[in-house]
């Protein structure tokens, strides 16, 4: 049988899983940054972060032992799945489009 965990502890879980969710949101500004401002540098950062996030969030969804409010992070885990995703796709989108301007670039020349 599952324990019951304090709603405002914060246990191992819960913490992986706000690390998870600080990465993928810190992988989506980034992306967002890289497709306003043209930055490649910036894009790799967003993807690197967006994979970290993701990654976490499956770690913390794969380890927990129970659903919510059990205390594993399950809920987080799943938030930074989602959001590290969404780094992911807007960081590649923006080096996709590097990518064809580099392409287009070196066709003119």
């Amino acid at each position: 049988m599952l324990a019951a965990v304090d709603a405002y502890a914060l246990t191992a879980g819960r913490f992986w899983s706000l690390v998870g969710v600080a990465l993928g949101l810190a992988g989506v500004v980034a992306g967002v940054l890289a497709r306003t401002r043209s930055r490649r540098r910036t894009a790799v950062v967003g993807l690197v972060a967006g994979l970290l996030g993701t990654a976490v969030g499956g770690l913390v969804v794969a380890a927990a032992k129970g659903g919510p409010g059990t205390g594993y992070g399950i809920v987080g885990g799943f938030v930074a799945l989602v959001v590290g995703v969404v780094a992911v796709v807007l960081s590649g989108l923006a080096l996709r489009s590097f990518a064809r301007a580099a392409t287009r670039g070196s066709r003119a020349g």
